[in-house]
């Protein structure tokens, strides 16, 4: 199964941006968003190194939500 990670966009070279997820920082291609409107402070779905898709700040929020779940189910931890 793969997941595409939700990150912020921080900085922008070309079709290169420096993207941002829970202090964690990764060099993203932004080549495959279709309209090649990515702006700083816009949040995107990662996957391989790539942005997918644009999403909003809230859909971004909820998927780290839904993933802290999982994870928290994976390592049995109860309160979920």
């Amino acid at each position: 199964m793969c997941f595409g990670i939700p990150m912020k966009v921080v900085e922008i070279d070309g079709l290169v941006a420096q993207c941002e997820a829970r202090g964690v920082r990764r060099e993203v291609n932004i080549s495959m968003i279709q309209d090649g409107q990515v702006t700083t402070d816009d949040f995107v779905v990662v996957h391989l190194g790539h942005a997918i898709q644009k999403i909003s700040q809230q859909d971004a929020e909820t998927a780290w939500e839904l993933y802290d779940q999982m994870l928290n189910a994976e390592q049995g931890i109860s309160g979920i």
